[in-house]
């Protein structure tokens, strides 16, 4: 068995490709002004933010942060599908499925 343990440029973009697809593929399930809605914008402000951390610690070069911070976006969007607040849409790739 053969580990990759280099954390890459590449490796990392990979993880933010499949992070904003996953961004862009979960819809939202609650209704506007709702207390649900309220926090699944919560929720997505979260992920959006360490996206765009996750960005600016790979065009600084510290893949490691990037990794991390990229992770965390993913968690909060496959915990507002787990939670039902977002609809994944069937797809057991992107998200941890209900």
């Amino acid at each position: 068995m053969q580990i990759n343990d280099k954390l890459t440029r590449e490796k990392v973009d990979h993880y933010l490709k499949l992070t904003k697809k996953a961004r862009e593929k979960a819809t939202p399930i609650p209704n506007e002004g709702t207390k649900d809605w309220d926090q699944l914008e919560i929720m997505l402000k979260m992920a959006d933010d360490y996206s765009s951390d996750a960005r600016f610690f790979m065009d600084n070069g510290d893949y490691v942060r990037a990794f991390g911070a990229i992770n965390y976006a993913h968690a909060w969007i496959d915990a507002g599908v787990k939670l039902r607040l977002l609809d994944g849409h069937g797809d057991d790739e992107l998200f941890t499925l209900p």
